[in-house]
């Protein structure tokens, strides 16, 4: 049973909605550690990729650095969120499609789906881990 009012659920959603727009926006600009805000500067992050898991905020960046070393090589994010569900009062699940588009010269678009956990601290939600593919 969920125990959150109609108001919280809706903005539990609007919080993580927001943070995902500026996530797009800050990967649009090419800024990879502003696009890094949302996600929990712990070294108990975890990230699910075609490699494995990664744990960790910082190897996480540095895996998006090596993987995307170059604007071009980024192109344009665009996140589309599917569901946005409150498991519990303090978590949060979302999965959607993400899809770069990039110049054929840079290796050409790519997509795939995600999964994000997001857990709510004393101060605001994070991504505790990330599932992507």
């Amino acid at each position: 049973m969920n125990t959150f009012s109609q108001t919280q659920e809706e903005d539990v959603k609007a919080i993580i909605t927001k943070a995902m727009t500026d996530q797009e926006a800050a990967w649009n600009k090419g800024d990879l550690e502003a696009f890094m805000i949302p996600y929990w500067k712990s070294d108990s992050l975890k990230f699910i990729g075609k490699n494995g898991i990664t744990y960790g905020w910082q190897n996480t960046l540095d895996n998006y650095k090596k993987s995307y070393p170059d604007k071009a090589t980024m192109g344009l994010l665009d996140f589309k969120i599917l569901s946005i569900e409150e498991a519990s009062p303090s978590t949060a699940i979302v999965v959607g499609k993400w899809h770069l588009k990039r110049d054929k010269s840079d290796k050409g678009d790519v997509g795939g789906y995600f999964t994000l956990v997001w857990r709510r601290t004393e101060t605001h939600w994070v991504i505790v881990m990330d599932h992507t593919s």
